[in-house]
């Protein structure tokens, strides 16, 4: 996967319902990285609700949002895969897949009002959702000699860097993901407190972390 700039996801999966004129409508959001990933969430979202009428769906896939999709599934042109897609647009969102899940109640919404309810939807989801950061980064490993532990650690935390795995043998080793834009940065600091012994090793894989983020 190439690596480009920085976006906005959702950490999990949330859902929200209400009931207009006696349709009930479930949005749900999560966080996918393929067509693959969003085909499967509208799957399981169907599955769950067997007996509703539709599954209207849009996503976002790509840093840049280069992949784009919505379907109306049997609803009106326009009335239902176009208002969420635009909702998750409006929102910031990329690597999202949101589904509105809709059991007619008998009575007729009018294209106005399934466009405004398929929105109201979608937007729910999206408000319950947490938004996340997510930063591109690389796949580093940290060797050092077991004196320098407790420094390692300290200046890890202090950085907010998490660590993915340990191994110790003749000497220690920590496998941890930093953020391109913060690793010239850490690489000093790690040079400084081990006097030029600790080496950092690129692993070359290039992947994004997330973290907490507020709109």
């Amino acid at each position: 996967m190439e690596i480009k700039e920085a976006f906005v996801s959702v950490a999990a999966e949330a859902i929200a319902e209400f009931t207009e004129k006696k349709s009930r409508f479930i949005g749900r959001i999560k966080p996918v990285s393929s067509e693959a990933e969003a085909k499967a969430f509208l799957d399981s979202a169907r599955a769950a609700n067997r007996e509703a009428n539709h599954h209207v769906y849009a996503f976002i896939i790509g840093a840049d949002g280069s992949v784009q999709r919505s379907n109306d599934d049997g609803e009106p042109a326009g009335t239902g895969g176009r208002p969420v897609l635009e909702v998750i647009k409006q929102a910031g969102f990329v690597n999202v897949a949101l589904v509105v899940t809709r059991y007619f109640g008998g009575i007729l919404l009018g294209a106005g009002g399934l466009t405004r309810a398929y929105g109201r939807a979608a937007t729910m989801a999206i408000q319950r959702a947490q938004p996340v950061l997510c930063l591109p980064a690389r796949l580093v490993a940290l060797h050092f000699s077991y004196d320098l532990i407790s420094r390692v650690d300290g200046l890890l935390a202090a950085e907010g860097v998490k660590i993915r795995d340990k191994s110790y043998a003749e000497a220690v080793c920590y496998l941890a993901a930093i953020p391109v834009s913060r690793l010239e940065g850490l690489q000093k600091k790690l040079t400084e407190i081990s006097n030029g012994a600790l080496r950092l090793q690129d692993l070359a894989e290039r992947i994004y972390i997330c973290e907490e983020y507020a709109l």
